[in-house]
């Protein structure tokens, strides 16, 4: 018997939020495991997560993560309702959620997912607690990003 193929990637990444490393200052990032349904695992395995436009509330010392969006699969959640943007539970140390809660309270602090991912058999999602950029640090960023995909491009000519 052979391995079994899938569809997925064959990396540890599910989904990444490339937004929030452009809009925002990164100051400290955190390692959360999700609490998940059944059919979210299944969808996630096969990769179908967005994490655009997610955010991270703490309420009644829980950390939820708000707006994520896993689409269903059609297999695994016939007997179940699906709500592919429901809340999720994060589960974090009890100083974790506290530190993150008081930062958040901060002026121009927040809370964004940064990564799902893959750890052994359990998901795993990277948050960041954040400071937003002004559009000059945007302009920046765009700037050195250009600059740097310029110099690979010399080197990889002139090799």
């Amino acid at each position: 018997m052979g391995k079994k193929k899938s569809n997925a990637p064959s990396s540890n990444m599910i989904a990444q939020n490339k937004k929030a490393r452009f809009e925002y200052h990164i100051d400290e990032t955190f390692e959360a495991g999700l609490s998940l349904a059944g059919w979210e695992v299944k969808s996630l395995r096969a990769g179908k997560a967005q994490l655009t436009d997610t955010y991270i509330l703490v309420k009644n010392g829980e950390a939820w993560l708000l707006g994520s969006h896993i689409m269903p699969l059609n297999t695994a959640s016939t007997h179940v309702l699906a709500d592919p943007t429901r809340t999720r539970k994060l589960l974090l140390h009890r100083k974790e959620i506290a530190r993150i809660f008081s930062r958040t309270q901060e002026k121009g602090h927040t809370c964004v997912p940064l990564k799902l991912y893959w750890k052994q058999n359990l998901v795993k999602c990277e948050l960041a607690l954040v400071r937003g950029k002004q559009l000059h640090d945007k302009r920046a960023t765009e700037k050195e990003r250009d600059w740097n995909r310029e110099k690979a491009r010399v080197i990889r000519d002139h090799a």
